[in-house]
């Protein structure tokens, strides 16, 4: 490889740069890829007129842009249905060609310590589900210019347009996301002691079927999201009566804590056997949401084992 080996350390931002184009583990990873392999070809045409980063961060938007051509945006629950009323009805059928937006494990884009709030930040589900409703030449300007600081001669050379286009590109961006992102100013660290209490709460309701410590964690208007289908529940006592019906008896479920999207989460077990993952979005005055993957895939995907016999740990 020689040479080429000085593009290995910018694979995890560039996964992190990949899934916020398009809000899937599995279509970023296959990016990263196929960027490193056709910049594995062209390594010999490449003559230094920009940085290596540069470079590479072209090729992976344009990899992207092309992937985004062949299929419909990612959604959440609430980007496609009006909130369940009645735990016993089915949900809204599925719009044809529905795909789903995925959670990212910490691990896989953190790389250095003192950058990791601001990536914390970027990942976060609510923005990654906002930007999905941007057009992608919108998306891939606003995340190069506003995520990751690219001046804006350089992210018109990456885009093969003006200056001028991508600036008029950006504001049209920024507009439509105010339309579509709910703040983010308020969600806390996973670190945060309030943070802590609320993921607490939650695996202790879950563990000891203890609906009490639950209701303590929701805020009046929180949501609940089951994420692979289109059902999603909106306010504390519809949301309280949905998890007092899955907690079931103590002992059934185990929750381990995990970071995903810069956000506290869980890989949950049900009887000893993976569910997925749940999602926690926690502010000063309780969690907003609650997006639950029940994929048993997820789990493993984490670096959680298999299965569980024991109880949750911490972070």
């Amino acid at each position: 490889m020689g040479e080429f080996g000085v593009t290995e350390p910018f694979r995890r931002e560039l996964l992190a740069h990949c899934y916020r184009m398009l809000a899937s583990v599995h279509e970023a990873e296959d990016a990263v890829q196929e960027t490193y392999l056709r910049a594995w070809r062209s390594w010999g045409d490449f003559e230094g007129r920009s940085s290596v980063r540069v470079w590479l961060y072209r090729i992976a938007t344009n990899v992207c842009l092309t992937a985004l051509e062949q299929r419909r945006r990612r959604a959440l629950p609430s980007g496609i249905a009006a909130p369940s009323t009645d735990l016993a009805a089915p949900p809204p059928a599925e719009p044809d060609g529905t795909a789903w937006i995925e959670p990212i494990a910490e691990s896989l884009v953190a790389a250095d310590p003192a950058s990791i709030v601001t990536l914390r930040e970027s990942l976060r589900l609510a923005l990654i589900a906002a930007l999905q409703y941007l057009p992608p030449k919108q998306r891939a300007v606003l995340i190069l210019r506003e995520v990751l600081g690219f001046p804006a001669a350089e992210v018109a050379a990456m885009l093969d347009t003006s200056v001028a286009a991508v600036k008029s590109t950006l504001q049209r961006a920024r507009a439509r996301l105010d339309e579509t992102a709910p703040s983010q100013d308020e969600v806390l660290e996973p670190t945060d002691p309030v943070a802590r209490a609320l993921l607490d709460d939650y695996v202790t309701g879950f563990e000891n079927a203890d609906t009490a410590a639950l209701e303590r964690a929701l805020r009046a208007d929180a949501a609940i999201e089951m994420v692979g289908t289109t059902a999603w529940f909106d306010g504390r006592v519809m949301c309280l009566r949905v998890l007092a019906a899955a907690v079931g008896s103590p002992g059934d479920w185990r929750m381990l804590p995990i970071v995903a999207n810069g956000q506290p989460a869980v890989g949950a077990y049900f009887k000893g056997e993976p569910y997925g993952v749940a999602v926690l979005t926690p502010t000063r005055t309780g969690l907003t949401h609650i997006h639950v993957f029940s994929d048993p895939d997820l789990v493993t995907r984490f670096g959680l084992p298999a299965q569980s016999d024991g109880h949750g740990g911490s972070y």
